[in-house]
């Protein structure tokens, strides 16, 4: 009886281990997201946006230089899971640089996360780890439309593709190389 109930604990235990390890609901729940492109003018109280380029000119908040202005972009490609969308390396009217992705369609999964690499392509998984990344955050959603802030510093001469990484097994879910 005592050797029975062991039996039982432990194969819970493997139980709950495997499924927190695989998240296997994912599988079946899509979590859909539907942001705007920000526009990276903060306005002040008066009603006016520091101009990008000069932080002591103030122009209206309308005014067309407060758009922003796309950098490069590319089609994902599917790794080793279906992926569809664009990704768009955005500077903002504020200095700040994004990445959107729209009409972005993928498989959920655990730990999923937002890499820029420091390759032109990735067909597998080894050239995201020997090329180097920079992560940009977890995936806020497998479907729809949504931003990733890059941080300031990095060069987008040197990370040239969008990743979506699932850290938890080290695979590529998809990637889209930038073009200008």
């Amino acid at each position: 009886m005592h050797k029975r109930t062991l039996l039982i604990s432990v194969a819970a235990i493997a139980a709950i281990a495997g499924w927190y390890a695989f998240r296997p609901e994912r599988l079946f729940i899509n979590q859909k997201v539907s942001e705007s492109l920000p526009s990276g003018a903060a306005e002040s109280s008066s009603g006016m946006v520091a101009n990008a380029s000069t932080t002591t000119s103030m122009m209206p908040a309308n005014v067309e230089g407060n758009a922003p202005v796309a950098l490069s972009s590319g089609n994902f490609h599917g790794v080793h899971h279906e992926t569809q969308g664009t990704a768009t390396l955005y500077r903002l009217a504020d200095g700040k640089r994004v990445v959107r992705f729209t009409n972005f369609s993928t498989s959920n999964g655990p730990d999923v996360r937002i890499y820029l690499i420091a390759a032109s392509d990735a067909l597998d998984n080894a050239t995201v780890q020997k090329a180097g990344f920079v992560e940009l955050g977890p995936m806020k959603g497998n479907q729809g439309d949504q931003n990733y802030e890059i941080p300031e510093g990095v060069d987008l001469t040197k990370y040239r593709a969008v990743t979506i990484w699932c850290k938890r097994f080290g695979v590529n879910f998809a990637t889209a190389p930038l073009a200008s």
